[in-house]
């Protein structure tokens, strides 16, 4: 009966694949996503991991071009900036879980994750990629920017792939492309010798809308530009190569800061450069002491004003940024790759990158929560820390090393000022790095306009500014930096070289009584380049252990049973003497000991050219080069039997007996099965005698009784089978196929050996097969190149042919036939195809035990890559759209709980929920996560599983949508909870913390977990915003009278203090997030940023650098200082008309009618004249704040407006400049939660729904009306005056909102918006099927 074989689709073989390592010819490409999934380049393939568990989560590789049959380098890959859409689609383009990806030759892809697929190449160049990035150009649509060549810029279209816009900065070499932080239009690119790019994209039409200014940062070394003068001259042969083609060793990187807006950190390879990208220039240069390593890379930290430098020998450096400058000192250096248990040469590390998806889960445990969210891998047993001891930073780091390692590493930084009591403890302590950082502070200003008068700060409330520090205090910081290794994933140590599977054979255990098959183990053992022996266990697809055998190539492996390893390698000697040293090792995988055998004293003439290790494990072949072959005897201590000098090409030991088939009726063809039964109706179906003797059979037989065979092929042609009998070789006498079957045109190249089928393959592509007990053969031409390796599959009982067989040709391709079919080629599967899938070695995986479990497939790959294939052999055809039953299923030591890689209904379902709030209990589920993590959420009692909304915690809020819908929704998120695959038990711990804490901290909980960063943060700004808004109107009721204690206390938390929680308490912590420097909007938070960054620029004195200075002083209200610097200019200046008329305007004290019209009649001549924005300045000295702001803003100066707002407005006018300036963030920047926080604090809530409409957004802006509720109702509650009683209680059931009424139609559409929404993810998520792997 004829079958056909059929592959699985690529995308489902890529989920049993692991890659190689990565290397420098990857470019240390790598990008974390703010979910936690790291993606790298490793060879031509896209490796993604999870960080938090350190497991692969899959592996994409990059099909090889047209002109080409292997994949190039990965070389650049980014993540786009995607959000989880409200709305599931299944369109593939318009998924969240996308990956541009670039390589060597040029081609740019765009990948999905989600279903594995590349969906779209781009119209791209030869030249290679260098670097990429994704850029804003309209709300929620991204172009792709790119670094090809040695300097070209393109912008791309992702939907169409097109190229729409291109800069050529040649003669420069760019380095990299980096996106701003503050404004997502706006990306740099940085040069070799410092030329700075700088672009912004203002809109769709790019021909016009693109805006370039160009700066070139100095560096004070001047051997960087040395060396790279002598590679330019070394690199000249290829001119059209990217910068880290050409020169490899030579990194020039540079950061935007995540807390200073046009702040740039710079490395060179010796110097670190501080830019101000606004004054475009260099604010400071730091270097390092002689011996330190050049620079590789740099990381700042997000909230802490903290840099860390990768430096190219593996070490991590320190900097800490002095306060009040932009000078950064040298704290301590980490080692990234441990002395300790690591291969000589040490690995190199590639490359580093911050986990940004950790740092919005910590700013929510520091406001909301009572406890530390760490990793469960550092909560081990460590000293108690003093109270003294402040922990000022964590930073989770990944860093990437060449030998196949990921390393995840948790950096916490410490520091008190009580220094002398943390002394005596960390003494103790021998990981602890130590330095002391002098603080220095600013001379405080004496006049009262040096500051705004704002009313609402306590004189006890830290503002984040120098201006309010203590004159003459000078105090020493004690600071501790711990790094601790939290995590590691181990992949394929290098590129393989050879292959070998466990054969699972009956007389592996007949020596210790036993009559059964030893067990089949998962496990597949590579060979690699650099000595070492990985062993996969293929039921995890990961690496289980990896041994370091030899110091050089593995060029031989195989398996002795199921825990025993034996591999050789040989080095050619090249003294007078010459010859091969060989050197053959048995490695115990239960003991992890390596034993060498077969030591000589001197070198042999040939080196050892293949190993053959029997099924059993006992016997081992020995096969040289143009020498005799040895048998050896693989006990405790092998002993060699004989040598055999005979003129071998190739020998095969016999395989396991395979069971029969039964046949129901007979065949009419004359097939493989059928010619070695038409004749042999007497062979019984027990094994053959001559496999395994009768006696062994019993308990009490020896190990000499158990004898294997092996077949054979010599230089002539000749064939034949030689049996080993304990110490005994002996001919097995087989019955001879006639004369022709032996062929003349081609040596016997490759051959696979079952009791009773031997089947050959030639030089010539010929594969012939031959029954050794009854002589019967036959043959037929593949019409391919030569046959190098063929092996037979694994057959169970229940199988209708053990002629299956995988034939791996020499031009690296493989077919799969079966013989016992009446046509064979007609019946195979040629030249399956798999992205970039040429390869060096394959056998099959025996761990099918029933007849419908697909075939396993083994191939190590030229790209270094190890594949598990999945073959299925039906009698009817296969379609490519379905997928057969699972056999095995996919283990993991842990659950991997990434709710990003849930199907997208199933996502969107699990996000609502924890909005919503649900009881910690649930995340106690009685399966694989309770045995996991027992006790993992204290003081949650287990609830009633009966009714599903019993899980939702009680709420005295007013509905909003279905309340059926959740009990709905639990209902389909089942699968996952009794899997533990939900939240891992720190992010659970944390989730019970805040649950009860109020909709904001749930909200922003829910954002973080699903990589919305952004919006996190605007939900915990929220709160601050309503009591900023709160706090603006009861001045105006009071007219700017003293508050009442009760509201100083809701109202007047600054941005360091801890949220305040429905329950009333108040948390107090001074330290300083700085990634919520983003969302700033609050008066002082605002005036504080701006005064802190004056010192930074005293020493600035260009004309264009003393305009911007005066710009700034005037900002902030040092009138006085600003004087100062205008009256400096000299006579010759061209500015310096401007300056004096300014200078006498701000200090004149004149009648107020007259000198109030001369100078607004100059102000609005200066402005239409002057680029300066001079105007500005008179019309501050004259107290018109509020139409300078206006002026300001009509010339694009939105950030010096709000602070000139926040230094000199109060109440309606302030709000009037903050509602302008959203509504500019949001139509023309399109950063919607920035504008949305704005307009909160500006007190206009109708325009942010308006926005939340718009961005078709129904559970965010339902969520948003339940969070502003919340608070404000919590906030009216607490004041106990006259508007209090006039609100409706909470248990009435209606919204409070500032500003807007709760029968408002805005809040009633979001109500019925959301209802429908719910209704239709509910179907959606029924339909969709659970993931879990």
């Amino acid at each position: 009966m004829s079958s056909s074989s059929h592959l699985k689709p690529p995308q489902e073989a890529w989920e049993f694949m692991l890659p190689g390592p990565a290397s420098r010819s990857n470019f240390g490409c790598s990008d974390c996503s703010t979910t936690g999934l790291l993606a790298y380049g490793a060879g031509s393939s896209i490796a993604v991991v999870d960080i938090r568990s350190s497991q692969l989560v899959s592996v994409l590789p990059m099909p090889p071009p047209s002109s080409s049959s292997l994949s190039p380098f990965v070389t650049s890959l980014r993540w786009a900036p995607h959000p989880l859409r409200p709305f599931p689609t299944s369109d593939p383009s318009l998924s969240h879980l996308r990956l541009a990806v670039g390589d060597r030759q040029g081609r740019i892809a765009l990948c999905d994750l989600r279903h594995r697929q590349l969906l779209l190449w781009f119209d791209s160049s030869s030249a290679g990629i260098q670097d990429l990035c994704w850029v804003l150009s309209a709300p929620s649509s991204f172009l792709l920017a790119s670094l090809s060549g040695p300097s070209l810029l393109s912008f791309w279209d992702p939907s169409s792939g097109r190229c729409l816009w291109k800069y050529d900065a040649s003669p420069e070499y760019l380095s990299c492309l980096r996106r701003d932080p503050f404004d997502s239009r706006h990306l740099c690119a940085l040069g070799l010798r410092g030329f700075l790019l700088s672009a912004k994209v203002l809109g769709d039409r790019l021909d016009d809308d693109v805006l370039l200014s160009e700066h070139q940062i100095p560096a004070a070394h001047s051997d960087s530009f040395l060396e790279l003068q002598k590679l330019e001259r070394e690199a000249a042969a290829s001119p059209g190569a990217p910068a880290l083609a050409a020169f490899p060793t030579l990194f020039v990187r540079f950061a935007f800061s995540p807390q200073w807006r046009h702040i740039l950190f710079v490395t060179f390879p010796r110097e670190l450069v501080v830019f101000d990208l606004q004054y475009g220039t260099a604010l400071s240069s730091m270097g390092f002491p002689r011996g330190c390593p050049k620079f590789m890379d740099v990381v700042p930290d997000l909230d802490h004003d903290l840099i860390y430098c990768v430096h190219i020998d593996g070490k991590l450096s320190i900097w800490k940024r002095k306060e009040g400058e932009q000078v950064h000192m040298l704290c301590t250096m980490e080692e990234l790759m441990p002395s300790i248990g690591t291969t000589v040469p040490s690995p190199t590390v590639l490359t580093v990158v911050a986990c940004q998806s950790e740092s919005a889960l910590q700013n929510i445990a520091k406001l909301y929560s009572d406890t530390s969210y760490t990793s469960s891998a550092v909560m081990y047993a460590t000293p108690d820390v003093p109270s003294e001891l402040q922990p000022l930073s964590e930073m989770y780091l990944i860093s990437i090393s060449d030998d196949g390692k990921i390393w995840s590493w948790l950096l916490t930084v410490e520091g008190t000022r009580h220094c002398q009591k943390i002394l005596s403890h960390f003494n103790m302590t021998a990981d602890v790095s130590k330095v002391t950082v002098p603080e220095m502070h600013i001379k405080p200003m004496n006049s009262a306009a040096h500051r705004p008068n704002l009313d609402t700060i306590n004189e006890s409330d830290p503002v984040d500014g120098t201006c309010n520090h203590p004159s003459n205090a000078t105090t020493r910081l004690e600071m501790s930096f711990k790094i601790n290794l939290v995590g590691q994933l181990q992949l394929l140590s290098s590129t393989v070289t050879t292959l070998a599977v466990p054969s699972p054979s009956l007389t592996a255990t007949l020596a210790r009584g036993g009559n059964c098959p030893a067990v089949a183990v998962p496990l597949v053992a590579l060979g690699t380049q650099s000595g070492t022996v990985d062993v996969v266990d293929v039921s995890a697809n990961a690496v289980a252990a990896s041994f370091s055998v030899h110091n050089g190539i593995v060029r031989g492996l195989r398996w002795l049973g199921n825990s025993r390893l034996v591999s050789f390698s040989y080095v050619q000697v090249n003294d007078k003497g010459g010859g091969y040293t060989n050197k053959l090792v048995v490695t115990c995988l239960r003991s992890g000991r390596n034993r060498t055998f077969r030591v000589l004293q001197k070198p042999e003439r040939v080196p050892i050219r293949a190993l053959r290790a029997s099924s059993s494990g006992r016997y081992l072949l020995i096969l040289f080069r143009d020498a005799p072959i040895e048998v050896w005897a693989m006990t405790k201590s092998p002993i060699m039997l004989r040598s055999l000098a005979l003129p071998f090409t190739v020998l095969e030991w016999t395989l396991p007996y395979a069971p029969r088939p039964i046949q129901k009726l007979p065949s009419r063809s004359s097939s493989f099965f059928s010619r070695s039964t038409s004749s042999v109706s007497t062979i019984p179906v027990s094994p053959p005698k001559t496999s395994t003797d009768s006696k062994a059979m019993g308990s009490e037989g020896s190990s000499d009784d158990i004898s294997e065979s092996f077949a054979f092929a010599l230089v002539n042609g000749a064939l034949g089978v030689f049996e080993v009998h304990g110490r005994r070789i002996r001919d097995f006498r087989p019955k001879w196929p006639s004369s022709s079957f032996v062929s003349s045109d081609g040596l016997v190249t490759a051959m696979a050996y079952r009791l009773p089928h031997v089947v050959m393959g030639d030089r010539s592509g010929n594969i012939r097969w031959w029954d050794v007990t009854t002589g019967l053969s036959s043959s037929f031409n593949t019409h391919r190149e030569g046959i190098r390796r063929i092996k037979f599959s694994p057959v169970v009982p229940g199988d209708q042919s053990r002629g299956r067989i995988a034939v791996l040709f020499y031009d690296n391709t493989f077919s799969i036939f079966d013989l016992d079919t009446q046509d064979p080629l007609a019946n195979a599967l040629l030249h399956p195809q798999f992205p970039g899938a040429l390869v060096l070695e394959l056998d099959w995986l025996p761990l099918r035990t029933d007849k419908v479990e697909p075939l396993l497939l083994c191939i190590a790959g030229a790209d270094s890559s190890f594949r598990l294939i999945e073959v299925d052999f039906d009698d009817i055809k296969f379609s490519f759209g379905s997928r057969s039953q699972a056999v095995k299923e996919r283990f993991r030591p842990m659950p991997l709980c990434t709710p990003i890689l849930l199907p997208t209904a199933h996502a969107l379902a699990l996000r609502m929920i924890l909005q919503l709030g649900v009881k910690p209990s649930w995340f106690n589920t009685s399966g694989t996560a309770a045995d996991m993590f027992p006790h993992q959420i204290p003081d949650s009692p287990p609830t009633f599983a009966g009714d599903l909304r019993s899980y939702m915690i009680e709420s005295a809020l007013p509905p909003v949508g279905d309340p059926v819908v959740s009990e709905l929704l639990l209902k389909v998120l089942q699968p996952y909870q009794r899997e533990g695959c939900i939240l891992d038990s720190e992010r659970a711990r944390l989730y019970a913390a805040v649950v009860n804490s109020g909709c904001a901290a749930r909200l922003a909980f829910a954002a973080a977990i699903f990589g919305e960063s952004s919006e996190a943060l605007f939900w915990l700004q929220l709160p601050q915003a309503l009591y900023h808004l709160r706090n603006k109107s009861a001045k105006r009721g009071s007219h700017r009278s003293t508050v009442s204690a009760s509201e100083q206390e809701l109202g007047d938390i600054s941005t360091p203090k801890k949220m305040t929680s429905l329950s009333g308490k108040v948390k107090s912590d001074t330290k300083s997030y700085g990634v919520l420097k983003l969302m700033a909007f609050k008066q002082e938070e605002l005036w504080g940023s701006a005064n802190e960054r004056i010192p930074w620029h005293e020493n600035l004195n260009g004309e264009e650098a003393i305009q911007k200075r005066v710009h700034e002083l005037v900002s902030v209200g040092n009138l006085e200082a600003a004087v100062t610097l205008l009256l400096s200019t000299p006579p010759e200046g061209s500015h310096f008309y401007p300056n004096a008329l300014r200078a006498i305007a701000l200090s004149s004290a004149v009648s107020r009618s007259l000198h109030e019209l001369a100078v607004k009649v100059v102000a609005a001549n200066m402005v239409r004249t002057d680029k300066s924005l001079s105007g500005t300045h008179l019309l501050c000295a004259v107290g018109r704040y509020q139409e300078a702001c206006s002026q300001l803003q009509d010339a694009g100066c939105w950030t010096d407006a709000a602070t000139l707002a926040a230094t000199h407005l109060q109440g309606s006018d302030y709000a009037r400049v903050l509602q302008r300036w959203a509504n500019h963030v949001l139509y023309t920047e399109h950063n919607i939660w920035r504008a949305l926080i704005l307009y909160v604090a500006a007190g206009a809530l109708h325009e942010a729904l308006g926005a939340l409409r718009d961005a078709q957004q129904p559970d965010t802006a339902a969520m948003f009306v339940l969070a502003c509720h919340e608070i404000y109702a919590d906030i009216i509650s607490k004041t106990g005056n006259s508007e209090a009683s006039s609100m409706p209680s909470i248990g009435e059931k209606h919204f409070v909102l500032p500003g807007i009424n709760s029968e408002h139609e805005d809040v009633i559409a979001v109500n019925e918006y959301f209802g429908e929404y719910q209704r239709k993810l509910v179907h959606i998520c029924m339909d969709a099927t659970p993931i879990l792997e």
